[in-house]
């Protein structure tokens, strides 16, 4: 089927996204993914994040045939050169990343369409927390605020529900929102032998 006859809405394939939930609900085993990353330190605050392979729907995805890379910096304020975002700037793109796809695919399987979405983040952090010079300050984020400015054919009643339903669905969102089990752990190299 050629992309021009394929049926979308909100630049979404329908009768693909109607698969894939068919798929997912006669065999659950195929939502299982794991995404991966991995990172080098480059110098100072800069490093350097790599994206590519990840698990999912129960095979190893190779369609990526280049890596996605992100390199991590800090302001000069925060002895960086500004080489990049930094983590937690990277935190809120993710977010928002987040929140807008689970929102534009939600609305397609409830029929409404989009003109436009745009969202502004930002969050509060108090950084005495992450120097460890308070331990009554928390390490991270205190609140992040998410402004979403969205046109749609629809209420205002359904664009909040939507809107809530995205939020509660984002698996970013998610993640921020609820304890998530972390684990770091020193991996030890094997030492040569002379």
């Amino acid at each position: 089927m050629s992309t021009q006859n394929q049926q979308t809405a909100n630049g979404v394939n329908l009768e693909q996204m109607v698969k894939t939930v068919e798929a997912l609900k006669n065999q659950p085993s195929l939502a299982r993914f794991q995404f991966r990353a991995s990172n080098r330190w480059i110098n100072g605050g800069e490093n350097r994040s790599r994206i590519q392979g990840f698990y999912g729907a129960g095979v190893e995805d190779e369609t990526r045939n280049e890596p996605f890379e992100f390199t991590n910096g800090e302001p000069p304020v925060l002895l960086g050169n500004n080489e990049g975002a930094n983590p937690v700037e990277y935190l809120l793109h993710a977010l928002a990343g987040c929140i807008t796809t689970t929102t534009v695919l939600h609305a397609t399987a409830r029929g409404i369409h989009i003109h436009n979405i745009s969202t502004e983040l930002s969050g509060d952090i108090d950084l005495q927390g992450f120097l460890a010079l308070d331990d009554q300050i928390a390490v991270g984020y205190e609140s992040i605020r998410i402004d979403m400015h969205i046109e749609a054919d629809c209420s205002d009643e359904e664009l909040d529900k939507l809107i809530s339903f995205a939020k509660d669905h984002s698996p970013v969102c998610a993640t921020v929102c609820r304890p998530v089990p972390v684990t770091l752990k020193r991996v030890k190299k094997m030492r040569a032998v002379a």
